[in-house]
């Protein structure tokens, strides 16, 4: 790129502070009302996780106190601390939303940032046109990326990206205070280089996992610096080398990237959910229970046997990572078991030994359709019999979308046990009336304790 030619983060600045909800289709409404449902459905499941609760033990000393919500607490810290603890519990059970051309999860960054950041006066209107840009702006960038120079495809690589362009939207900065945020963020994003199904650690059943939370936070931070004068490399994104200037500008401003969002009904890596899918119609079909079940092979992509896959996970986010221990867990305890996934399924030797005869093979058609496609092929021999079941497009992909009561349903199976039925319904309720234009009510529900 010329040197006076308009730089990329430059031209998505123009992008996020043009972007106004009153513009959008209809469908891209629809969805981001539906990803905000899933969103808390996430967050309410994992705000006393392990994870969620070390974030907040930890956020106020780094962080401070301030008047912003940690959601369901009753607690107000410092922005970057309170943004810090909702995208940590958010992001914790692997139920959040993702998109396959990111192949990574923008939800559990960009709603916590806008909802976080949201005051009582904030119009919902701008409260969901924050929420668009930042899932356009950061898929975009993922997607992008030259996997042979940016070597992880975890979510924390490019999650600062979008936080930037959310809370940039959300806070009305100039275009000028974006791109130079965008430029420092691309700097200081986190290599994520050890973790998850691309990364070199082998001991994936750890807290970090993708660095949404923590990405969530940078992006917050480097909007800030910019603000304060700060600027990183303005052609951060210019370089063929590392990006694909030309995804990350088409159909800028005609394709909202949000309305290619999955959702998932299963707490584990998508890359496990077309062969969950398929093992649980063929039991429902033949009615089938855990005892009859001999073996079990899964047919599938070249990534989903990357990942750990562990027969005898030491805790839930092992769990989350082991196609044949998920597997196991739905055949013996059914599909509920994983929405969300909790200490109850770890040490069982009936899981362990059913998972043990789990066996994952690559198939170069279903390799050859990913990332586009994440499919699995699942055989099954029994005491009844051999099944074969087929599944190119799990539950909740854009090809076989779960509808809104699918995910109310999610929703309350996810939450249950931790808020009320009254609670659920009032966020359900809040949800929906963000949606017709006033967010007040949701914002106050997140303020409010359990």
């Amino acid at each position: 790129m010329s040197a006076k030619s308009i730089h990329l983060v430059r031209i998505l600045s123009d992008h996020v502070a043009a972007a106004d909800a009153m513009g959008f289709p209809p469908d891209v409404k629809e969805i981001s009302g539906r990803a905000i449902l899933d969103l808390l459905a996430a967050t309410i499941a994992g705000v006393d996780t392990p994870s969620a609760l070390a974030t907040r033990r930890a956020a106020p000393g780094l962080f401070g106190s301030g008047q912003s919500p940690v959601w369901l607490t009753s607690r107000s810290l410092s922005a970057a601390a309170a943004l810090f603890c909702n995208s940590a519990a958010a992001c914790a059970l692997d139920l959040d939303d993702g998109n396959r051309a990111a192949r990574g999860h923008p939800g559990s960054c960009v709603i916590p940032t806008v909802l976080t950041l949201a005051t009582p006066e904030t119009r919902a209107d701008d409260l969901i046109a924050s929420i668009v840009v930042g899932y356009d702006v950061g898929v975009r960038i993922a997607a992008a990326q030259n996997p042979d120079r940016i070597k992880s495809r975890q979510s924390g690589r490019w999650a600062p990206y979008a936080a930037v362009a959310a809370a940039g939207r959300l806070l009305r900065r100039t275009p000028d205070e974006i791109s130079r945020a965008f430029s420092i963020a691309g700097v200081l994003a986190p290599n994520q280089e050890a973790n998850g199904s691309s990364g070199y650690s082998a001991l994936t059943g750890n807290d970090v996992k993708e660095g949404i939370a923590w990405s969530s936070l940078l992006g917050l931070s480097a909007l800030h610096l910019a603000m304060a004068g700060q600027k990183g490399p303005m052609d951060i994104l210019d370089h063929a080398s590392h990006y694909d200037g030309s995804r990350i500008v088409n159909r800028l401003g005609d394709h909202w990237e949000i309305v290619d969002t999955y959702f998932k009904p299963y707490g584990c890596c998508r890359y496990i959910h077309a062969a969950l899918d398929a093992l649980l119609e063929i039991m429902e079909r033949e009615k089938l229970v855990h005892e009859d079940l001999r073996s079990i092979e899964v047919e599938t992509f070249e990534w989903a046997t990357r990942l750990a896959n562990r027969l005898d996970p030491a805790n839930i986010v092992d769990v989350q990572y082991s196609l044949p221990y998920c597997l196991a867990v739905a055949a013996a305890d059914g599909r509920s078991a994983l929405c969300p996934v909790t200490g109850s399924v770890l040490a069982r030797t009936d899981l362990a030994d059913l998972a043990s005869r789990v066996a994952i093979r690559i198939d170069l058609d279903l390799d050859r359709a990913f990332p586009g496609q994440t499919g699995a092929r699942v055989i099954v021999s029994s005491s009844k019999g051999r099944f074969v079941r087929d599944g190119s497009s799990p539950l909740g992909d854009p090809a076989r979308p779960m509808s809104w009561q699918m995910l109310v349903d999610k929703f309350r199976m996810a939450t249950g046990g931790r808020i009320s039925f009254e609670k659920q319904s009032a966020i359900i309720d809040a949800v929906l009336a963000t949606g017709q234009g006033e967010a007040s009510g949701l914002l106050k529900e997140l303020r409010s304790r359990r």
